[in-house]
């Protein structure tokens, strides 16, 4: 991002300007104050215009409502989407300058009861019953989404509404900003090389690269107790192989002759518990990195993808500008070789500009309204974001097992938004699903990486083209229970907590929310919690995320995602046919119908039936446990 913030006043500003693709490479901090706030003015004009005319038709609400929607998401999205990708200061205090009028502008148009009106009419109307489902969902949707927004609260508490959601939009940006700053400027001093002896290669580098460049359930498919349900069945079949994980941790020790065996503190569990792994299972993430060169994996992910779904996925470089000179550009065709999106894939770590972890986003959606140039329908465009380490010369980026599950997580994201069939963008893609199904594509792709043909398509030494042993192979799948029930208690310790924050506690009472984590911690860990445990401080997910009552989503889309996947088991995983007749069924439903459809409709016309926890229990090697605590 260019350092400058003073751009001319009859300078073009590019995210102004009318583009096929967001013209990345050009936009500066500079532009984001006019920008945003140009493109704001123009929406309270369109915005006065709808309500002075609107009318119950579709025509006349919903499509001039899905321009002004959109307009916003792309233009915020943009500049957003930089913040975290290439940041700089002087970005960061521009976003920081307009969100409140961003926030302002999204409120007025939240609480518009011209337009909630209009929608309660479509509602009421006696053509109602004729609208398609997608089109009921919309109504439904937009009519929740308003009465969440203040829109029938009397005017003064409005007011007090609004103060309180800019206020918590405020908190919530400051609170992710804190703790990525403290992330920061986090370092220590080595002065005795024999400190860092055994650490990996790939983590001292990027220490040097660091160094060098210094109303949340009303959305969900699940009730609060629906959740609460899910989260105490998975406790209780967690909470003995959790109790037999520490034992063997303990044994182990012993057998090490490690002093603190006896009275194993929680910086100890993860050191003794790497090691044990290592002893069991003689797996080295760091050894296996030869074996997953990023193009081999992308390659592999990629015929899966044409497996299972029938798309193919060209290389389109130069046909948008991108934000890196590493960032790539594809095109996503049909088996019938129609053009259906397009996507980003920025794969590598850059610790000066870009925030760390992985995740995709949608810069465009499916939609026929915003449609242009006489093509039917705007097609979806989406960036994918990993923080790979950099090749080398003529050494290709090369992965751990974990990052390899982590570019299917987020390619399967991807997919559900690229791969949608609404035309309506207020329902496309990810766009008006529950937040607690939006991760089923993501965990559903995650079991491919166990998968054996799979996973030795893509596992091939980038110098001398050996296989993954197979010994190796069996290993991984070993490995995927290890601790199992000691993972799904750190997970579920997490949920609860956020659920028991976000429902019952009252903030000014009698326990603080470091009481409420002791509490939770003392049913969800085996170790007792340490009375100074802080994590709290640092829980961006539903402080700064967006997961404020909503971490729970997490395992319950896990049990969703098994159960789709245990679809493909039930069929024969080496009967191409049935696999192949599978994935199409889940294409045209999971990945296809968007948030047109209620998520456990969809999910019940693919699999026949409900879900059931059973196949997450049985992939993690917990089916038949119980609990003790």
């Amino acid at each position: 991002m260019a350092a400058a913030d003073v751009v001319a006043a009859d300078s073009p500003n590019p995210l102004l300007s009318d583009f096929d693709f967001p013209p990345y490479d050009a936009i500066t901090a500079a532009h984001v104050r006019p920008g945003v706030r140009s493109t704001l003015k123009q929406l309270e004009v369109d915005l006065d215009e709808l309500e002075k005319s609107v009318e119950p038709k579709w025509e006349k609400l919903v499509e001039p409502l899905e321009k002004i929607i959109d307009k916003l998401i792309v233009v915020w999205g943009i500049v957003n989407h930089l913040k975290s990708v290439k940041d700089s200061p002087e970005l960061r205090s521009a976003i920081e300058e307009v969100q409140p009028e961003k926030v302002k502008f999204e409120l007025r148009l939240g609480q518009s009861k011209p337009i909630y009106n209009a929608f309660r009419a479509i509602r009421e109307s006696s053509d109602w019953p004729q609208l398609s489902e997608t089109r009921k969902r919309i109504v439904e949707y937009q009519l929740r989404e308003a009465i969440l927004s203040g829109v029938s609260l009397d005017d003064d508490k409005r007011e007090q509404f609004n103060k309180v959601q800019q206020e918590l939009k405020k908190c919530s940006q400051k609170f992710g900003e804190n703790v990525l700053d403290a992330t920061k400027k986090f370092e220590k001093l080595v002065t005795d090389k024999k400190e860092i002896e055994g650490l990996p290669a790939t983590a001292l580098g990027l220490a040097a690269q660091t160094a060098a460049s210094k109303v949340s359930m009303a959305m969900k498919m699940a009730t609060v107790d629906k959740a609460e349900e899910l989260l105490e069945k998975l406790r209780s079949a967690s909470w003995n192989p959790a109790v037999q994980d520490m034992e063997e941790i303990k044994s182990f020790a012993k057998q090490q002759g490690a002093a603190e065996a006896d009275n194993l503190t929680h910086w100890d569990i993860n050191f003794w518990s790497e090691r044990l792994r290592e002893s069991k299972y003689d797996i080295n993430e760091e050894e296996l990195r030869p074996y997953f060169s990023l193009p081999n994996v992308m390659d592999g992910l990629f015929s899966l993808a044409k497996k299972l779904f029938g798309i193919d996925i060209e290389p389109a470089d130069g046909l948008a500008t991108v934000w890196n000179e590493d960032v790539r550009f594809y095109r996503v065709k049909d088996s019938s070789g129609a053009l259906i999106a397009y996507f980003y894939f920025d794969p590598y770590s850059r610790p000066s500009e870009k925030r760390g972890g992985a995740w995709m986003g949608g810069v465009f959606s499916r939609s026929r309204a915003l449609s242009h140039g006489g093509a039917p329908v705007r097609l979806p465009v989406a960036v994918i974001v990993c923080n790979q380490t950099p090749p080398v010369g003529e050494k290709p980026s090369l992965m751990t097992f974990y990052e390899v599950e982590t570019v299917f997580h987020e390619f399967g994201h991807s997919l559900q938004h690229m791969l949608t069939r609404q035309d309506e963008s207020l329902v496309a893609g990810l766009r008006g699903i529950e937040w607690d199904a939006v991760e089923i594509p993501s965990q559903f792709m995650e079991n491919w990486c166990y998968h054996r043909n799979t996973l030795m398509g893509i596992a091939k030494h980038y110098e001398t083209g050996e296989i993954l042993p197979e010994g190796v192979y069996n290993k991984l799948l070993a490995a995927k229970t290890f601790r199992a029930g000691s993972s799904f208690l750190r997970q579920l310790r997490f949920a609860t907590l956020d659920l028991e924050l976000h429902s019952r506690f009252v903030p000014g009472g009698s326990e603080s929310i470091y009481d409420v984590d002791q509490h939770v911690s003392s049913r969800t860990q085996v170790l007792p919690p340490l009375p100074e445990d802080r994590f709290l401080c640092s829980f961006s997910h539903i402080f700064a995320g967006g997961y404020a009552a909503g971490y729970y989503s997490y395992k319950w889309a896990e049990v969703l995602s098994a159960d789709a996947f245990s679809a493909f088991e039930d069929v024969g995983l080496d009967d191409d046919k049935a696999v192949i007749e599978t994935g199409r069924r889940f294409r045209d439903t999971i990945l296809s119908l968007g948030g047109g459809k209620a998520p456990l409709e969809v999910f019940v016309k693919f699999r026949g039936r409900e879900p059931s926890p059973e196949p997450l229990l049985r992939h993690n090697g917990l089916l038949t446990a119980t609990a003790s605590a």
